[in-house]
């Protein structure tokens, strides 16, 4: 079973020789010395951002944790659907959460998300941008509007953006003390299993996220092995370009082959979102042919228990995709629809 339900990359961007370079060079029985200021240079020289305004923990998800225990007592404000992780270091620490839910079309109503900023008075507000599971990429007018708002209750504002390398558009976005920048390298740096999460914010607030960092944040191999990729630029951005061509792919094959039967969301990310009884039929039918979605019969929304999420894979298996689409459509779905 080939797996398309976790949005990685399905490729790694280093050769297995210079894995293992790296991993006989790694001191693995010291511990680090510099190599962590080593990333956050490579990292803000690639990304064009003050070095000494980044840092790092074990995923995003770490960052989105230690959000949660320093900013503040009040309720924590999001979307839903959105990163489940929210929710879950919400209730680890007692925090109320409160959830945003999306239209019938997924759309979210972005004037009652005003209205609960200034009625909750929330510590924090966070959200990804572009949405998961959606791939939708919220407008820039109101994440400013959001963000002016926030900073008027003393929250803060903070943008998941795993998925932000694969967005089109160049986009602005609001500074201060009270915005937060999430990224990662387990997206189109094709380096999840290494867990390197990335915050980016003022000084001011980079020493509050930082007060509660372990002494040794990253193991000293995902250090090295991000430094290594990171210090090859050209390298780098065509391993970004093939990720962002495998999102194109998939989105071309459903658009192609599906586009006038199954209904899909317009994505700014690594994977698709698609809805109805017939996305769900397909869905089935792609996982008896061997490959792995993400489904949500688990959820209590109505509109994602009848919704499939694909991620890219390899651009052959992308191509095998497509032939089982254009298998399911000749055999089951044209089928049924003349019976």
């Amino acid at each position: 079973m080939i797996r398309i339900d976790k949005n990685e990359s399905p490729y790694r961007a280093l050769t297995e020789k210079e894995i293992a370079k790296i991993a006989i060079d790694t001191q693995f029985n010291q511990y680090a010395e510099n190599e962590y200021q080593d990333l956050q240079e490579s990292y803000a020289i690639f990304n064009q951002l003050d070095p000494t305004l980044v840092s790092f923990a074990n995923g995003s998800d770490e960052w989105i944790q230690k959000s949660i225990i320093v900013l503040g007592n009040g309720p924590i404000l999001t979307f839903d659907p959105d990163f489940v992780m929210y929710d879950v270091y919400a209730k680890q620490f007692g925090k109320d959460i409160i959830k945003l839910s999306s239209n019938e079309d997924f759309t979210f109503d972005y004037e009652e998300a005003y209205k609960q900023i200034k009625a909750l008075r929330p510590s924090v507000f966070i959200f990804s941008q572009p949405n998961n599971p959606f791939g939708i990429l919220h407008p820039s007018e109101f994440i400013f509007k959001a963000a002016e708002l926030m900073k008027e209750v003393n929250g803060y504002f903070i943008l998941d953006e795993a998925y932000g390398e694969f967005v089109d558009e160049l986009t602005d976005y609001p500074k201060g003390d009270h915005v937060i920048r999430l990224r990662t390298l387990s997206k189109v740096y094709g380096l999840a299993g290494l867990r390197i999460g990335v915050a980016t914010s003022t000084r001011k607030t980079m020493d509050l996220l930082d007060s509660i960092a372990h002494p040794y944040p990253l193991n000293t191999f995902s250090l090295n092995v991000a430094v290594h990729l990171l210090n090859q630029p050209e390298r780098l951005n065509k391993f970004i370009e093939l990720n962002r061509s495998l999102s194109r792919q998939l989105h071309s094959i459903f658009k192609e082959e599906v586009g006038d039967i199954i209904p899909m969301l317009e994505s700014h990310t690594n994977f698709l979102f698609t809805y109805g009884d017939d996305a769900i039929d397909l869905g089935n039918y792609i996982i008896e042919n061997g490959f792995l979605p993400r489904m949500y019969p688990e959820e209590d929304s109505a509109a994602l228990k009848k919704a499939v999420r694909y991620s890219i894979a390899k651009e052959d298996e992308l191509e095998e995709i497509r032939k089982i689409i254009q298998r399911w459509r000749d055999e089951k779905w044209s089928s049924r629809k003349n019976a």
